[in-house]
């Protein structure tokens, strides 16, 4: 119960409308699928634009075809299509466009509204009229982001946002974000839409959404969906003398890098607000992580971590396992890792091969592909050559359970049941890890 809209759409709804085009959003956030249907039904919008990622391209696929049978012309756009667009084509789609949207669209919609030719439009994948499909070549990334009108927050309704926040969590919540790109080389991370270049808005631009944010929303805290916050130092010296300057200040959370982040941004963050950061630890092993090619050591992150948590910032950690060559020894110095760094929260995921990244291509032969694309997402991609699933399964309870009895001790807890319980799930975990650590082939 911690949703934010898709940024993406409303960027897009609100640099049409500014072009004048009749642009609206519907936001299936908090709606069911009936609403959905019924929606279409009644309002037989003539072209409907949708959004699909590894999470919700099952869903898409359905509003494809209810879509398509109700006379709508399909575009679909988002992290899922670059590598698919032919796919989401031949399910359907009349339009699959690559990368940012808003300039494509804007060629976009009046050419299909005419049923022009579509060969000159860059960045799309159709089919023609002989039933060749047909990509055009890539559209130039937008440059200069401060031309973009500010997201269409106006087009949904936000407060549900907020409210179910403040409703399961004490805080209500909103969302922005400083640049796109991003250009680190880690090797399991997509890229698709907004590349591996990094273009950020100016401070000014960004500090005057917050000030919008902050007065018409009334928000408790702020999230920087930025992949790395912290990326730019100048920029965020600058970004921290605005803020003193109009004297705002908000909590807010973010995502960084332990080799971004120093004493002196780390004072100022907390000076802001700041209560969180979330590192992409992934791993305790630095075999791993150079595997990963992460570009950063596991004791930058234990110091960086613990430097934070001295002004009063938490941290969270992203932390994966299964990915290849990892063995338990690895796994052991991660369980180690995470109890130096004493992270506040940390959330794990078992590695899985998103196509078009250097990952997937490291273990694309030994991939066992499913026989119908409609029928799941990369997310369900196995490969030989890594444990079991139910070793995984273990590993993690493993993980967690030797972690909470870390911090229960360190804590001077009294609770000895509690503690009692985690050492025996630690301890039947580990022995779960033995009997499951078969390798797959």
């Amino acid at each position: 119960m911690k949703p934010y809209p898709t940024l993406g759409i409303l960027y897009i709804s609100s640099y049409l409308n500014s072009r004048d085009f009749d642009a609206e959003v519907y936001d299936t956030t908090f709606k069911l699928k009936a609403d959905f249907y019924r929606f279409i039904d009644e309002r037989r919008p003539s072209i409907v634009g949708i959004y699909s990622n590894l999470m919700t391209k099952l869903n898409v696929l359905e509003q494809i075809i209810y879509c398509k049978r109700h006379g709508c012309k399909v575009i679909v756009g988002g992290p899922d299509v670059p590598e698919y667009a032919e796919m989401y084509v031949q399910f359907g789609a009349d339009v699959a466009v690559i990368g940012e949207g808003e300039q494509t669209m804007e060629e976009l919609l009046p050419a299909l509204t005419q049923n022009a030719p579509l060969n000159q439009i860059a960045g799309i994948v159709f089919m023609s009229d002989d039933g060749i499909i047909i990509r055009t070549p890539a559209r130039a990334l937008i440059e200069d982001l401060d031309m973009l009108p500010l997201p269409d927050r106006d087009a949904i309704d936000i407060e549900e946002y907020i409210n179910t926040w403040r409703t399961h969590h004490g805080m209500g919540s909103i969302s922005l974000i400083c640049a796109r790109g991003c250009p680190f080389t880690c090797t399991w991370c997509s890229r698709s839409v907004y590349g591996e270049t990094h273009r950020r808005r100016s401070v000014k631009n960004v500090v005057d959404e917050i000030q919008i944010l902050l007065e018409q929303y009334k928000p408790d805290m702020l999230w920087f969906a930025d992949d790395v916050f912290t990326i730019h130092h100048k920029w965020f010296h600058q970004f921290y003398d605005e803020m003193k300057r109009r004297g705002l200040r908000i909590p807010f959370e973010c995502i960084s890098r332990a080799d971004r982040l120093n004493e002196d941004i780390l004072k100022k963050m907390s000076d802001l607000g700041g209560f969180r950061i979330w590192y992409g630890s992934e791993s305790g092993s630095q075999r791993i992580l150079d595997a990963m090619q992460r570009r950063v050591s596991v004791e930058e992150i234990q110091h960086i971590t613990q430097l934070a948590q001295k002004y009063g910032i938490q941290a969270g950690l992203f932390v994966m396992l299964g990915y290849p060559g990892e063995e338990i020894s690895d796994i052991e110095e991660t369980v180690d890792h995470l109890k130096k760094t004493n992270a506040d929260t940390f959330l794990t995921t078992v590695a899985y091969p998103i196509k078009g990244t250097e990952f997937y291509h490291e273990v694309e032969n030994s991939i066992q592909t499913p026989a119908d694309w409609a029928s799941g997402t990369d997310r369900n991609l196995k490969f030989s050559g890594r444990y079991s699933e139910q070793f995984y399964w273990f590993a993690n309870r493993y993980l967690v359970n030797e972690v909470l009895q870390h911090k229960l001790r360190n804590n001077g807890s009294r609770n000895f049941p509690r503690f009692a319980s985690a050492f025996t799930k630690a301890k039947l975990a580990r022995i779960g890890m033995e009997l499951t650590k078969e390798v797959t082939t």
